[in-house]
């Protein structure tokens, strides 16, 4: 087994640490944060992630999971080194490498002869080498490792990954990176380091553009009367376009779709090319935000407004996580209060007390509430923004009698309309 130093304990980072120790490994996970590094000592978990409690847990029991402040004193001893620090999107549309190129540096000195250092953050074209010019060390090798984990089912989708990719030019560092992962049943893929980090962005930009494309379908369906689940069932059968990706919903976003699909337009611009195809999935992304607010808005009664409000059911990007970033419910919440009309919102991962949101998002004037009924009472549309299982577990009956209107928007299509309809709410879905 080998011994890891995971520097940068994000989202990213913090799974990658549990499951290589998990694989039997000895992992040393670094921060800058000391009190985040403390409370992970503790057995704290900073996120949502189902599983993940369980196997730091496991790993800081076996002693095989340890964390440590600053990426020096993970990786003096380590034989391998992840980066797993963020890349955000600078304003021109690139990802900023600022903080990959400090972790490069801060370990630069102390790593061990022969050691190999593995880009693991979603990384523009060309970044191992940006990373070597940085460590300035020829008896290191710095490899691609890009992960493919989403919130919510990270752990899963390590443990259990439709594929690992290794981008490195030196055959012995492929086979020893590979060897990491060897009580995986996983294929993997040996190729070059460009090709490795651009399999990461086209990845996402495909998923992307998979989920614009079912949006788009659904506001076809509406306009000629089709059910979008059917059709999407229909193609779906079809094995050269498959299930996944095709459920339409209030848009798509969250912390990798939206920068990944940015930054690769921006590499291909870079490159001479106008990825112009991938400007028309962002667009209509946006553009599905804006039909689910003036959805929202349509089910407002006009006599009512000035004294009622909107129960906003969701705030996360997905179930599962307790993520904000680029949030499509937060897209959506933000245009409906930027038409004047008030907002009551519960989401299961977002606590009123914590002050997170307003923190993340300081120009929402929201009022969370401690349960989905809190914020439905009184309410004149109750708006079904996240697909959180306990949402199709509401009782309509208390809801009829709660609200001041009985009208649902359901932007995931969560619910079996019959349900509703049968206690007198007037229900739209998307593409239904």
């Amino acid at each position: 087994m080998a011994t890891i130093a995971i520097i940068g304990t994000g989202y990213v980072g913090l799974t990658t640490g549990a499951c290589f120790a998990h694989l039997g490994h000895e992992v040393i996970c670094a921060d800058i944060d000391e009190r985040k590094i403390a409370r992970l000592n503790a057995g704290e978990i900073p996120i949502v992630e189902k599983g993940l409690d369980r196997l730091v847990d496991e790993g800081i029991r076996s002693g095989q999971l340890r964390f440590v402040v600053g990426a020096a004193e993970a990786s003096k001893n380590a034989e391998f080194h992840y980066l797993c620090v963020p890349t955000p999107q600078g304003e021109d549309g690139a990802a900023d490498l600022s903080y990959l190129e400090a972790a490069a540096a801060e370990i630069a000195p102390v790593l061990p002869t022969n050691s190999i250092v593995v880009n693991k953050s979603t990384v523009p074209v060309g970044s191992t080498r940006v990373v070597g010019r940085v460590l300035n060390r020829p008896d290191v090798t710095v490899v691609s490792n890009p992960e493919f984990l989403r919130e919510g089912t990270a752990v899963q989708d390590f443990l259990h990954p439709d594929r690992v990719v290794i981008g490195s030019r030196d055959t012995e560092a492929s086979i020893r990176v590979a060897g990491l992962y060897a009580r995986i049943a996983a294929p993997i893929m040996v190729t070059d380091p460009v090709s490795a980090e651009t399999i990461k962005y086209a990845s996402n930009a495909f998923l992307a553009a998979k989920l614009s494309f079912v949006n788009a379908i659904a506001t076809l369906c509406e306009a000629v009367g089709a059910d979008v689940n059917d059709v999407v069932l229909g193609m779906g059968y079809d094995s050269r376009i498959g299930r996944e990706f095709l459920r339409p919903g209030p848009g798509w976003g969250g912390s990798c779709f939206p920068k990944d699909t940015r930054a690769l337009a921006n590499i291909a611009k870079e490159a001479g090319y106008d990825f112009s195809f991938l400007d028309q999935v962002l667009k209509v992304n946006d553009d599905q935000f804006d039909r689910t607010a003036q959805k929202v808005l349509d089910a407002i009664d006009p006599t009512v407004a000035a004294s009622t409000h909107v129960a906003f059911l969701g705030l996360t990007f997905k179930a599962g996580t307790d993520d904000l970033r680029e949030s499509p419910s937060i897209e959506v919440l933000r245009r409906v209060l930027a038409a004047g009309v008030k907002v009551k919102a519960y989401d299961p991962a977002v606590m009123a007390d914590d002050g997170r949101l307003a923190r993340t998002y300081p120009d929402l004037d929201v009022e969370l509430t401690s349960d989905p009924y809190a914020a439905a009472e009184g309410a004149s549309v109750l708006a079904i923004m996240t697909e959180w299982d306990e949402f199709v577990e509401l009782d309509f009956d208390k809801m009829a009698e709660i609200m001041a209107r009985r009208s649902i928007v359901d932007a995931r299509n969560l619910l079996e309309p019959t349900i509703p309809r049968r206690r007198g709410f007037v229900y739209r879905g998307v593409g239904r």
